[in-house]
């Protein structure tokens, strides 16, 4: 999985934050409070979102209304997926990584675990 650009990330980030259908307008005007940008370059962006698959999108009226096609969470996961991939030594990889949490990260990753069934773990058929 590949990271998002920097304009991507911004509009991703909108759109997983307001939880509900945006229009380019509306996610221009939220940027041009902290910076100027034309609307053209957010539709095409969120087009691109588009095809990549990251927004469905549909007509209302005259305008496109963009929602996300994943949470934040599946995304920030696909991306540490894809960092493991990235080793041959994900034992290492994964020590390094808790090595370097704070203790409410180590928490909620052993909730996390624990939350989890894990059949092929206790021996079982999955």
């Amino acid at each position: 999985m590949r990271r998002l650009g920097d304009l991507e990330a911004e509009i991703m980030d909108r759109v997983w934050r307001w939880q509900k259908p945006s229009t380019v307008r509306q996610i221009v005007d939220d940027l041009n409070r902290t910076r100027p940008i034309a609307y053209t370059t957010v539709m095409t962006v969120a087009d691109i979102l588009h095809t990549k698959g990251w927004l469905r999108r549909e007509k209302v009226g005259r305008a496109w209304v963009y929602e996300a096609q994943q949470s934040r969470e599946e995304y920030t996961a696909g991306l540490m997926q894809a960092a493991l991939g990235g080793t041959d030594d994900r034992h290492g990889a994964l020590l390094r990584f808790v090595e370097h949490m704070s203790a409410d990260d180590v928490q909620a990753l052993d909730a996390a675990l624990r939350a989890v069934h894990r059949p092929e773990a206790d021996g079982g058929p999955r």
